[in-house]
């Protein structure tokens, strides 16, 4: 009687099956959640709302949620008045602030590039001269192929007649310098979420929405109420809070190396889901920079010299 060939994944428990696929789903879905934001974000910017609105929505419906957890876990029991200063300041106003005047002036593709494209770069260069962390030489190619991808983007802008948005590309630039100070940060302190969410939605929103309500300009008034509510709901909730959480499940399933190569896929996706919303269009410079810098944030953000 011939012998029965054996199952590989026999004896292997479901639970060590279903464990690596939660991780990719996660780590899938915020890849498409963050690509989703630039499109949202880019409407919101064309819309009455103003900049300081969109930052008012961020910070106080996330400090809504934050603050009951706050409260009664203490974070800032664990931290030093000094890192709190550092992260309140590199997730502030002034940090959100260039990324939502950046889609005023560039279309929602360009924050997807300019911002998740750029970002890895940023990180691992600010890592090795901040860190002396090491280097690898595929690293360095990717570093190459990411500037290489957002200068034909900006290029793009350029033949499709977008002029000023060299200025929304600047901005977002500046943001992405402000955000991978952060994840620097985060790596060398071991930041939690509660303090994150402390640092980046209690006091900022303790800070910020005075000066909004009374000094700002607001068009609060004039939006329409479908707009409130996905502004509200992304802006406030979905990146900061659901995003975070599917980020945490992803690394702890799947790693960070696989997590960041899923994180490759943003500014494509964003550009797809630009077109299909928005009907911003990049021109062929555009498509190439997305084949370019893809691989690229993949070297940069997977690969570790040992």
């Amino acid at each position: 009687m011939p012998a029965s060939k054996s199952n590989p994944n026999q004896g292997v428990p479901a639970e060590a099956l279903l464990k690596p696929l939660l991780g990719y789903v996660c780590a899938g879905a915020v890849a498409l959640i963050w690509a989703t934001w630039l499109v949202v974000t880019r409407s919101g910017a064309q819309s009455t709302l103003t900049a300081f609105d969109l930052a008012a929505l961020r910070y106080g419906v996330s400090a809504v949620f934050a603050l009951p957890l706050v409260l009664y876990f203490k974070p800032w029991e664990s931290m030093s008045i000094q890192r709190i200063v550092i992260l309140t300041f590199l997730l502030s106003p002034v940090y959100i602030l260039f990324v939502f005047g950046g889609f005023v002036y560039a279309p929602a593709a360009h924050g997807g590039i300019f911002m998740n494209g750029v970002l890895p770069a940023f990180t691992l260069l600010i890592g090795w001269y901040w860190l002396s962390e090491k280097v690898s030489l595929l690293q360095i190619f990717g570093v190459v192929a990411i500037i290489v991808g957002a200068s034909l983007a900006a290029a793009d802008a350029s033949k499709l007649s977008l002029f000023d948005s060299w200025i929304g590309d600047l901005m977002f630039v500046i943001a992405a310098v402000f955000f991978s100070a952060y994840l620097v940060v985060s790596r060398l302190w071991q930041i939690q979420i509660l303090q994150i969410l402390m640092c980046s939605s209690v006091i900022n929103a303790i800070i910020y929405i005075p000066v909004w309500y009374f000094l700002l300009p607001s068009g609060m008034t004039e939006a329409s109420q479908s707009q409130l509510f996905i502004q509200t709901l992304y802006q406030g909730l979905i990146p900061n809070l659901l995003g975070l959480l599917l980020v945490a499940i992803a690394v702890r399933h799947v790693g960070p190396a696989a997590t960041a190569a899923f994180m490759a896929a943003v500014p494509g996706l964003g550009s797809i889901l630009s077109l299909i919303f928005l009907g911003e269009e990049p021109g062929m410079l555009g498509w190439l920079s997305l084949t370019i810098l893809t691989p690229g944030i993949v070297m940069v953000a997977v690969i570790r010299k040992p």
